[in-house]
């Protein structure tokens, strides 16, 4: 078994709007960022799993982010995965 370490990143799909990107892009502009374009919201989530191998923890990862972590109707998710050394 391998520990490995996972970086997942859900973010909205673009077609779905963003209220609280909307308005924190407003509170920017507002605070004299005008050079502020586009600003989307989304979440940032660290977990370690143990897997056999890269292939079962991948296969794991998308069960989690797919029955949890994100709403695959509105949202996307991509993640990285990095094995741990043990010492």
């Amino acid at each position: 078994m391998t520990k490995f370490q996972a970086q997942i990143y859900v973010t909205l799909r673009p077609s779905v709007l963003d209220p609280a990107g909307t308005a924190v892009q407003a509170g920017l502009s507002q605070m004299g960022y005008t050079n502020v374009e586009q600003l989307r919201i989304g979440k940032y989530v660290e977990l370690t799993l143990t897997a056999t191998d890269e292939a079962a923890a991948r296969q794991q990862l998308d069960q989690i982010c797919d029955q949890l972590l994100a709403n695959p109707v509105i949202e996307n998710y991509r993640f990285e995965l990095t094995a741990l050394q043990v010492a």
